[in-house]
């Protein structure tokens, strides 16, 4: 395929390097120098400043929106209007009005539309899928999840931390993974509880998020997304009546990715354990990216959806309004592309 990418911070630069034998044709930021600094790596592709224009391009077929979350939604609506194959970063708006706005276009274009759930696709994750989907653990029981890291000086002042770029905070941004995977092995939720709250940053979002989450036949996840973990850390445990499967690290900072399955034995005791471990470069953002392809040519719904994302993002703003945290952000008010703002210029 021929690719234009949106947003040509960090996850662009990821996107544009897990392509494979696509080809990435255009790439646009609203600052010229970092889409150009991205075009480079890159031959024949060439950069822009004025994304509307990329993502109506005839010579397009796919379009990856990589931006702050203020502009995901409104670059989305553009690219499936112009009638183009859409993979938006997660978690795809800033809230779920404007993600509804998203899903109504991508479903009147008739295109493949995905979110950008790259932790479906880290191949801890892929194994422990398979192992749930051969009964490995038994019927499955609850899943425990924790992922954060320690922020960086001078956080509180990035776009994550303003609410009318973010749309919220921890939880929308590492507690969407988390909602995803465990509903991605538990099933819908149909109650969620928990607490957001602001614990050591000097910023209007949340540095930590609480959650539990029950699904109709009682199925449990409890979960913890926070920025003051200090060290980084992903860890998800899924407990079935026979077993549990740990995932521990994602790589990088966060430790070499692992997977180890507990086996429980007629007479209890020590389980018998085996372990997987997945050193080296993440595999996640190539594999997601293949996956997209062939839901492309094969005309088929991904893994990883906009209505995956929607899941998550209600969950979130459940919490949110538990938790009596205000909405500062501004849902588009009609399937229209709005002018840019200035918080456009950032990328992710």
């Amino acid at each position: 395929m021929r690719v234009a990418i949106v947003g040509c911070g960090l996850i662009g630069r990821k996107r544009a390097k897990a392509l494979g034998e696509d080809t990435l044709v255009v790439c646009a930021d609203m600052v010229l120098d970092r889409a150009q600094s991205l075009a480079m790596a890159h031959q024949g592709c060439t950069a822009s400043s004025n994304w509307r224009q990329v993502v109506t391009r005839k010579d397009i077929e796919a379009v990856i929106v990589a931006t702050t979350n203020d502009a995901l939604a409104e670059v989305s609506i553009a690219a499936v209007q112009a009638g183009k194959h859409l993979l938006v970063e997660k978690p795809a708006a800033r809230n779920s009005a404007e993600l509804t706005l998203v899903i109504e276009a991508a479903s009147r274009s008739g295109i493949i539309a995905k979110a950008g759930f790259n932790h479906r696709f880290h191949p801890a994750l892929l194994k422990a899928r398979e192992l749930v989907d051969q009964d490995a653990i038994g019927p499955l029981m609850f899943v425990r999840g924790r992922y954060g890291h320690g922020g960086r000086l001078g956080m509180e002042t990035e776009w994550r931390g303003n609410p009318a770029i973010s749309g919220g905070g921890e939880m929308l941004d590492q507690g969407v993974h988390l909602i995803d995977l465990s509903r991605w092995f538990l099933g819908d939720f149909v109650e969620v509880a928990g607490h957001v709250g602001t614990f050591f940053w000097s910023w209007p979002v949340e540095d930590n998020g609480f959650a539990m989450l029950k699904t109709e036949a009682g199925r449990v996840a409890w979960l913890h997304a926070s920025c003051t973990e200090w060290k980084n850390l992903f860890s998800l445990e899924i407990y079935g009546r026979d077993g549990k499967l740990h995932i521990e690290g994602l790589g990088g900072s966060y430790g070499t990715e692992r997977l180890a399955w507990y086996r429980m034995l007629p007479q209890m005791g020590p389980p018998k354990t085996t372990i997987w471990e997945y050193p080296g470069e993440d595999t996640s953002w190539a594999a997601e990216w293949k996956h997209f392809a062939e839901c492309i040519a094969q005309r088929k719904s991904p893994c990883g959806s906009l209505e995956d994302a929607m899941a998550a993002m209600r969950a979130v703003e459940a919490l949110y309004r538990q938790s009596g945290t205000a909405d500062n952000s501004n849902p588009l008010p009609n399937s229209h592309v709005r002018a840019p703002s200035m918080a456009m210029s950032v990328s992710r």
